[in-house]
């Protein structure tokens, strides 16, 4: 599978970004499918997970209540909705899956799939 993430952009703390990652080559039904955001001079870090049957969803301290992680009804675009945004969310996306994959959703060493990261900037 490739992932193609979109929907970056700039936005006002306290707004609401929703950003996708779209699939080719397959489909999302048998991947786990992942954000991680990566700021200037930070690590890439966890946001949030959803196994390959939707029953697990996972998110990072920072953005639990705040962002929700969705995939579509046709298995193939990975949705994050983030609501109240900071400008300490400010930072690139990237899109992450595994299939067949172990490991704890929050090391980026357990997936094995990256898309190209789609920037979003909050303003204070």
């Amino acid at each position: 599978v490739q992932l193609q993430a979109f929907g970056g952009g700039l936005v006002q703390s306290g707004g609401s970004l929703r950003i996708s990652c779209a699939a080719s080559g397959d489909t999302f039904s048998t991947y786990a499918t992942g954000w991680f955001r990566q700021a200037p001079g930070k690590e890439r870090e966890f946001v949030a997970a959803i196994s390959w049957n939707g029953l697990t969803i996972d998110y990072a301290e920072s953005v639990e209540g705040r962002f929700a992680i969705s995939k579509s009804a046709a298995n193939n675009v990975v949705f994050l909705q983030m609501n109240s945004l900071k400008p300490e969310d400010t930072a690139v996306y990237y899109c992450t899956a595994r299939k067949f994959g172990r490991g704890a959703y929050f090391s980026p060493s357990n997936w094995n799939v990256w898309g190209q990261g789609t920037l979003v900037t909050v303003s204070s």
